[in-house]
């Protein structure tokens, strides 16, 4: 038995022999691994989280994670369901958690073209706005704080300190900044956000979804916050015309939104924090291409990421004219 099985057997109060460890595809911040198990000889799919050999600093760390994973599943939030946590780098050489395995694919571009094929999936599109709503109404782990006073004035700052430590030059970016601290609307109290809630996240099986993946980008927020991301024109995967996620229109998506939450979202708002969507993924994006010119972590993925700074650039240049004109 190795370190791994012994550690599970005894998280799991029971033996755990590990068949099989697979990488899944995906995961450029974290690694997933799928383990076929026996628990007390009965057979189990698991999958196993972990860092890889770089990771950014603004994302939460494996234990926090399973924090937020545990608090989503108690909201009803359909995620795989939080089995073990494991702090001890000993073990494995990184810190680690295991969840249930859930079928389904997470695929952003085969989703938004079947939707696209069908015309659209409202139903899929108002699923995704009911998933949102449980994630805002959450309760917070110890892990994300005091909440904010104003979301947006500490969105901004973060956004403005990630491009000073960068070093690199961005007045697109700034430009979206400024204009989104001038047109900024009165702050709602802040709730739990995904912080990464798109098309791509989140795992689907039979046009309905299983799981929300990836929670370790999570903190306080405007509830627009996360309704902007998963709507912003760079995470359609190209389906421009399906405004929610690539997968349907944006009247279903908050739609489902507002039945689950008993609440109407502002759609002005939404297209605010479209803005600061794409502003937070083209820093981000800059940040994943600086891992590999760094070489910390050599990754065709992570150069191929960088490329798309320039367009997610054009785009902040349009959406702030239009904040601008609509003012």
């Amino acid at each position: 038995m190795n370190a791994l099985e012994t550690w599970l057997s005894i998280a799991a109060a029971a033996p755990v022999r590990v068949l099989s460890q697979t990488r899944l595809s995906g995961g450029a911040i974290q690694q997933n691994i799928a383990l076929e198990v026996t628990r007390d000889g009965a057979p189990e799919a698991w999958v196993l989280r972990t860092d890889n050999a770089a990771t950014l600093a603004v994302s939460h760390g494996r234990v926090e994670e399973f924090a937020l994973l545990q608090a989503a599943h108690e909201a009803g939030v359909a995620v795989a369901e939080p089995l073990f946590c494991c702090a001890d780098v000993s073990v494995t050489g990184a810190p680690f958690f295991v969840m249930r395995r859930v079928a389904g694919s997470a695929a952003g571009h085969a989703i938004t073209r079947a939707a696209a094929a069908r015309g659209g999936d409202p139903e899929l599109a108002a699923d995704h706005g009911r998933q949102l709503a449980r994630i805002h109404r959450m309760r917070a782990p110890a892990c994300l704080g005091a909440p904010p006073a104003d979301s947006l004035a500490g969105f901004i700052a973060a956004m403005r300190a990630r491009l000073d430590a960068a070093g690199t030059p961005r007045p697109p970016l700034e430009y979206g900044l400024r204009m989104m601290e001038r047109r900024g609307a009165t702050p709602l109290p802040p709730v739990v956000c995904h912080n990464d809630f798109r098309t791509g996240n989140t795992m689907q099986h039979d046009r309905r979804i299983t799981a929300v993946l990836d929670w370790e980008f999570a903190g306080w927020g405007d509830p627009h916050e996360d309704l902007g991301w998963f709507t912003a024109r760079c995470w359609r995967f190209g389906q421009v015309a399906l405004e929610a996620g690539g997968i349907g229109p944006m009247d279903a998506f908050l739609a489902g939104y507002g039945a689950e939450s008993g609440w109407q979202p502002d759609p002005a708002r939404v297209r605010f924090w479209q803005l600061g969507a794409t502003i937070r993924w083209a820093v981000i994006a800059a940040d994943q291409a600086a891992r590999h010119l760094s070489g910390r972590e050599p990754s065709l993925e992570l150069a191929l990421t960088g490329h798309m700074v320039p367009e997610l650039e054009w785009d902040v240049l349009d959406q702030a004219e239009a904040l601008h004109g609509a003012a």
